[in-house]
């Protein structure tokens, strides 16, 4: 494997640039303009090729186990309450064991999607909605309940921290488009049309071998200007090992860049903090780096999200 070490960097954005960049990609993503934004590219012919990519019949979580105690990263951590009775004497008749939970979808700990309407952006949501159609008893239109019936495509996984010969990149770093074109030739994979595109920056190692850090002021994810690569493959969805953007921001006055051009300029569907830990050894033992993946987000008719388990197929 040929190391790459860590580029020079793209230089942060102006507003103004960032400005230019967002009508681009705006422009570039007309196809996806409609109520199921990106996910437009999952045709059923796609799904069905998707299949192909099954050969051993082996089935890994992207996702992290729900947390409930709180930390650096996770200050409102999920509420897990038994709701039965346990203390109830159980040795003789039928008894049930019961329980509720509680969370915050958008947190920096649990792996979430967020659907087209999490991001208001200039008054607008994706596609041009107004932000009015969010209330105060959910959002009316563009929720999560447009993947109602699962995401399921080619994934492909792109390792950054294995292109760079590093364990994980540091806070702060981010992902260009060199980068994501570099790890397709070292891991002999091409993104394509409707694939679900993973990214992994390492985050989810860096915080179980160093512990948990504040990662809403310092995370690594990707540069805006990368976002213009998932432009020319139009790719369906996004999803990453961090929150997808670098803190601090790498673009003057907009505090999520990425998040920004993805979901409102391009309508992907984000899939924030999985984990690839156990997907990667997985890939590099096999090989190959792309699989069938199946995404199914609750069924939250006005959410603006929800806790994910995606999985791959291999």
């Amino acid at each position: 494997m040929v190391v790459h070490p860590r580029p020079a960097g793209s230089p942060p954005l102006t507003e103004d640039e960032f400005g230019v960049l967002y009508r681009r990609l705006l422009s570039s993503a007309a196809w996806a303009a409609g109520d199921r934004g990106a996910l437009a590219a999952l045709t059923p012919a796609r799904v069905l090729a998707a299949t192909r990519e099954v050969r051993t019949g082996r089935t890994v979580t992207l996702a992290a186990p729900v947390e409930t105690l709180p930390g650096p990263d996770n200050p409102e951590p999920a509420k897990h309450r038994m709701s039965g009775q346990p203390e109830e004497d159980a040795s003789s008749g039928l008894h049930f064991a019961r329980d509720s939970f509680a969370m915050n979808v958008h947190g920096d700990a649990d792996s979430h999607i967020d659907a087209l309407c999490h991001v208001i952006y200039d008054g607008t949501l994706h596609g041009g909605v107004s932000a009015s159609s969010v209330t105060a008893d959910g959002a009316t239109t563009l929720s999560i309940e447009v993947a109602r019936d699962g995401i399921v495509g080619r994934g492909v996984l792109l390792d950054i921290p294995r292109l760079r010969g590093v364990p994980w990149l540091e806070p702060g770093d981010h992902v260009t488009a060199d980068d994501l074109i570099a790890s397709e030739t070292a891991q002999h994979v091409r993104v394509g049309e409707g694939d679900l595109l993973f990214v992994r920056v390492g985050h989810r190692r860096r915080r179980a071998e160093l512990g948990a850090w504040h990662a809403a002021e310092a995370r690594a994810g990707l540069h805006p200007s990368a976002l213009e690569f998932l432009a020319e493959r139009r790719v369906a969805v996004l999803g990453g090992d961090g929150n997808n953007d670098t803190a601090p921001s790498s673009t003057e006055g907009v505090g999520f860049p990425v998040h920004v051009l993805a979901v409102h300029a391009m309508g992907l569907h984000l899939l924030d903090y999985l984990q690839f830990e156990d997907l990667e050894p997985v890939c590099e033992a096999e090989g190959r780096w792309s699989f069938l993946c199946v995404i199914a987000p609750l069924r939250l008719p006005d959410a603006t999200g929800s806790p994910v388990n995606p999985i791959a197929v291999l």
